[in-house]
């Protein structure tokens, strides 16, 4: 195995309240209240599986994406503990790295660039390049194509179990991070090839060393 395919949101940044101060506020803007509780419920890596489980109208749903962006935006995300130093490790290891997330171009560009990692990535595949959103394997199907990678050589770390039915539909091994996301917890259910408490487990099942906290 020589590539590593990251999920974004809750693998490698910390954006889980973030998201969801993000989603409340834009659902208020369009007359609709929820609380945490229910959108721990209804929590999807899916927006448009989330906004039917509102009964948000079809023909609203882009102004409020839109309007998701606009409060998400305010702040750029941490990376979680660990991940900065486990991305240097595999960097300097030999590694390929790649992301595959539900998240949209714009929004991830921005943020990889802000924190100083808009080159520490082979590939990127986000929301735009893709017509089937997980846990549909097109989004690793993408990466391994554009990097020109077999799936015997690759694998995905992710936090949700929709990360972990995406990886066994593409053929490769899935490794489970828990989150602060609501349905992390579910990951446990859903059979990955390793499940770890945090992104900073993951350089010792490599056999690689970590590496000292710098930019990458």
């Amino acid at each position: 195995m020589d590539t590593i395919l990251f999920d974004w949101d809750g693998t490698l940044i910390d954006t889980a309240q973030a998201s969801f101060d993000a989603f409340q506020k834009s659902l208020r803007d369009v007359g609709i209240e929820i609380d945490f509780g229910l959108y721990e419920r209804i929590y999807s890596p899916d927006w448009r599986a989330m906004f039917r489980s509102v009964r948000l109208p079809p023909e609203r749903w882009l102004e409020t994406e839109d309007l998701w962006l606009r409060h998400y935006g305010q702040e750029i995300p941490e990376m979680l503990p660990g991940a900065r130093q486990t991305l240097m490790g595999f960097t300097r290891a030999g590694y390929n790295l790649g992301i595959v997330t539900s998240g949209s171009r714009s929004r991830v560009r921005r943020e990889l660039s802000s924190l100083g990692l808009a080159g520490a990535f082979q590939v990127v595949v986000c929301s735009e390049d893709v017509v089937n959103r997980k846990p549909h394997p097109e989004g690793l199907e993408t990466a391994m194509s554009r990097i020109r990678k077999l799936r015997e050589f690759c694998c995905y770390v992710g936090d949700s179990p929709e990360d972990v039915e995406m990886s066994k539909r593409a053929g490769i091994r899935a490794i489970g991070i828990l989150s602060q996301y609501p349905n992390s917890k579910k990951i446990l259910h859903s059979d990955p090839d390793l499940v770890l408490e945090s992104i900073s487990d993951l350089l010792p099942h490599f056999d690689i060393p970590i590496a000292p906290a710098a930019r990458l």
